[in-house]
């Protein structure tokens, strides 16, 4: 068993949430990156972390839906209302601290059921 691997999509990508959770021992990328250009669509974005083996973060709940209806083989996608940058970096970290990346292949879970 191993530990999720991140990526934040555009939405959600923060350089300092990516630099937090890293910081946190957590394996976490975010757009842009060298494999992920600024202006992918959410379809590549989503095959782009699968593809590296990562689930996906974003607050763009209805397409993310719809894509994974899609696209049933995802590597994960977690999904989250937008809230305050230290709210999420603890809900992620309790997110990747107790789960497993087996645990994610095409799962489409709430961020919320981290939120204490």
């Amino acid at each position: 068993m191993s530990k999720p691997r991140l990526h934040l999509d555009a939405d959600t990508s923060n350089a300092a949430l990516a630099d937090a959770l890293q910081k946190r021992g957590h394996d976490v990328t975010r757009t842009p990156n060298e494999w992920m250009p600024l202006d992918a669509h959410d379809d590549v974005q989503l095959l782009g972390a699968t593809a590296q083996g990562r689930c996906i973060f974003t607050f763009n709940v209805r397409d993310y839906i719809s894509l994974a209806k899609r696209y049933p083989h995802h590597g994960g996608i977690i999904l989250s209302s937008q809230r305050p940058m230290p709210e999420l970096l603890k809900a992620i970290d309790a997110l990747l601290s107790e789960t497993e990346a087996e645990d994610w292949l095409g799962q489409v879970r709430w961020l919320g059921d981290w939120m204490k």
